[in-house]
């Protein structure tokens, strides 16, 4: 892939270190964790327990995520903690370098195409709110009738 020369695995490995001290020892650097996650945009397998199924037979994925071993890939487990750990903050920053990257060997007097990040943008929800609420009373005639929640 022509991406990952422009991927700085140095940077990321700086930004999210390894745990220190007792607990699980991590198996895979922070770099090999975010390249596996970005597979899950780049491929068909857009689910990370349909990527985690087919990385162990596509040579070309592992070596772009720098898996040196077939069957030592690593799981959704670690995947959903990589991403936690990360948090939205780090990914962030490691985006921004990856773009600064990119940028740098754009020719400028080329055109170029922005695409806007909607992860900031609020979701437009509007037309999916519940229905209020229909409250069954008694009337003081002793018959029921069904009335707003909100009167």
């Amino acid at each position: 892939m022509r991406l990952s020369a422009f991927i700085p695995d140095e940077f990321i490995n700086t930004q999210l270190p390894g745990r220190r001290g007792r607990g699980r020892r991590l198996c895979f650097s922070a770099a090999q964790l975010w390249r596996t996650h970005l597979l899950a945009l780049l491929t068909p397998a857009h689910s990370f327990n349909a990527l985690v199924r087919l990385l162990p037979e596509q040579r070309a994925w592992r070596c772009f995520a720098h898996l040196k071993h077939r069957l030592r890939t690593p799981d959704v487990r670690m995947l959903h903690e990589f991403r936690e750990r990360a948090g939205v903050s780090g990914l962030r920053v490691i985006n921004a370098e990856l773009v600064r990257r990119l940028l740098r060997s754009v020719p400028p007097e080329s055109k170029t195409v922005a695409i806007i990040d909607a992860t900031d943008l609020p979701a437009s929800a509007a037309d999916k709110k519940k229905p209020r609420a229909m409250v069954c009373t008694t009337s003081d005639r002793g018959r029921p009738h069904t009335t707003s929640r909100a009167e």
